[in-house]
Order: C-alpha cells, then sequence, then structure tokens
C-alpha cells in the first residue's frame, strides 16, 4: 500500500488549517493582543509542513485511493489536524500543556464541545474565535472541502462524482463539486443570519460571529465560561435553540429548499426520526421540569435548550 495519496491530501488539509489561523491571528491584531504573534507562527509552521507534504506527494496524472487508504486518511486527518489546532493553544498566553491543548483542539474540531479551560473569559480574543472556527470547520467545512477538491486531484473512486449521472442529495446539483460549494455558501449563510440575529438579540458582534459558528455547528464552545447563561436572555437562548435544530439538519435539503422544493427534507426519514424523538425528549424534560416547580416558560425554554444542545 503507497502511503502518497494520503500523504497528498493530508497535506492539502494541513495547509488549509494553515491558512484559516490568520483568521485569529487578525482578531488578535485587531483587538491588540500579543497572541497574534503565536498565531502567526503556527500558520507559518503549519503551511510550511502542509505545502512540503503536499509537493513533496503530487503526481502529475493523479493516483488512487484504496479502501485501506481512506481508513488511513481518515483517521490521519483527525490527528493531524488536532495536532497542529492544538498549537496556538499550546503557545499563546494560556500556556496549556500539550494534552490540554490537544484535548481542546480535538474537542473542538469533532465539535465535542468538551474543555479543559476554567476562566474562558481570560483566553485572547484570538483564541476564542479559534476554538469557534475548529467547531465551524469540523461542523461541515472539511466535508465540503473533500467533496470538492478530491474529485479535481482525480483520486480514485472519487471520480464517480465527476460523472453527469451522479444523482446526490435527490438530484438538488448533479455532481460533488457544485454540491460542496452549495452547502459551503447555504452553511456560511446560516452562520451569517445567526451572527446577525444574535447581535440583534443583545450579543457584541464578536460574541455573536463566535457563538453564530458553534451554533450552526452543533459545537457548544461559547466565548464565556457560563457558556448562553451568561447572556441572561431569553431571546438569544431561543434563538440558539432554532440554530442548532437548523444546523443538525442535511444541509442538501436546503439546497432544495432554496430551488423551491421542501419534499426531500420532509419527506426525509432520518429527519421525521430526529424530530420526533426531540420533541419526545423535550416534553419528557418539561414535564420533569414542572413537576418540580419550575414555571411553565422556563420548564419549556430550559427543556428544548438541554435537548437539543
Amino acid at each position: 500500500m503507497t502511503l502518497s495519496p494520503v500523504l497528498n491530501i493530508l497535506g492539502l488539509l494541513t495547509t488549509i488549517l494553515g491558512a484559516a489561523m490568520l483568521i485569529p491571528m487578525c482578531f488578535d491584531l485587531y483587538f491588540g493582543s500579543p497572541d497574534w504573534q503565536v498565531f502567526a507562527l503556527s500558520s507559518l509552521l503549519t503551511a510550511f509542513v502542509g505545502v512540503s507534504v503536499w509537493l513533496a506527494t503530487s503526481q502529475r496524472e493523479g493516483f488512487d485511493l484504496g479502501l485501506r487508504q481512506a481508513f488511513l486518511l481518515t483517521n490521519g486527518s483527525w490527528i493531524s489536524i488536532g495536532l497542529f489546532g492544538a498549537l496556538p493553544f499550546m503557545f499563546s498566553e494560556l500556556q496549556l500543556s500539550l494534552t490540554d491543548a490537544i484535548f481542546e483542539s480535538v474537542s473542538g474540531i469533532t465539535t465535542t464541545g468538551s474543555t479543559v479551560l476554567q476562566q474562558i473569559e481570560l483566553a485572547s480574543p484570538g483564541i476564542l474565535i479559534w476554538r469557534a472556527l475548529l467547531q465551524w470547520l469540523g461542523g461541515v467545512g472539511i466535508i465540503v472541502m473533500a467533496m470538492a477538491v478530491l474529485p479535481m486531484l482525480s483520486v480514485g473512486g472519487m471520480q464517480l462524482f465527476r460523472t453527469e449521472s451522479y444523482d446526490s442529495a435527490d438530484k438538488v446539483v448533479p455532481r460533488a463539486a457544485q454540491l460542496a460549494g452549495g452547502i459551503g455558501i447555504v452553511y456560511a449563510s446560516l452562520t451569517a443570519f445567526w451572527a446577525i440575529m444574535l447581535s440583534i438579540a443583545g450579543m457584541s458582534n464578536f460574541d455573536a460571529i463566535a457563538h453564530a459558528m458553534t451554533t450552526i455547528a452543533t459545537g457548544g464552545y461559547s466565548t464565556r465560561t457560563a457558556s448562553i447563561a451568561a447572556f441572561d436572555s431569553v431571546a438569544i437562548e431561543w434563538i440558539v435553540i432554532t440554530g442548532m435544530i437548523v444546523g443538525s439538519l442535511p444541509f442538501a435539503h436546503y439546497l432544495a429548499i432554496v430551488r423551491g422544493g421542501w419534499g426531500p427534507l420532509l419527506r426525509d426519514p432520518q429527519v421525521r426520526w430526529f424530530m420526533t424523538l426531540l420533541v419526545a425528549v423535550v416534553l419528557i424534560l418539561i414535564w420533569h421540569l414542572g413537576s418540580s416547580g419550575m414555571p411553565v416558560g422556563v420548564a419549556i425554554r430550559q427543556a428544548s435548550f438541554n435537548a437539543v444542545s
């Protein structure tokens, strides 16, 4: 089994991650945090390694990617992104240990939402945005990138996506690159919309951007130690609840909605089962909270938030 195809794609993913580090660097520069230097160096190192591996393993005629290589690529991607994503956490003013930094990075990219930070407010703006960005990329960004890029790399098996006869997501779009582009636009648009809604509801623009990314990614990272409860806003809670539900549904169906068709979403068995289970859990929690004396309105809100998250 040759490792060139796997290393080539890992190099590309690592390069993209390095470029993404420039975003939190800009935030730290804007807010005057010295951690911008950490992101600049982390970006340079990550991109250098990524580009070097990518160039060293590139081939003119493309390559075939077998089943074993695909499994290796999947595991290697999470390991690579988790390790390089941990660099800013290690060398920022937080000075997390290697274990804690990797934990925070992996928790972000896998949208798990667990954190080792005890006082999140002490982190620089760049670190806070980096946490949100890791979850946002983990939510759907990596999948979209893979669907768009792998066919262009002539990876064996992925050429299926380049045929005109390929029908994806109930024929929303005919090819993987187009599907990836469409999903990416939907994902970014939903994130922007929820950022605006959170800003209108009372969040600062910075908090709104960070929470919009983690809400649509259904990740759970926050800029506050107390999370959403820190804002003490019913409107913000309902906006986040709605955003998490929207972010948990198949994004390909949103393309069909844009084209005027609600049918694929309403007929999808996984959507039906998901919503049925969600409503059932919410009702059970409402009954439990209500029986303990909690006001009905508060019980509905807390039950909905906890069930959805």
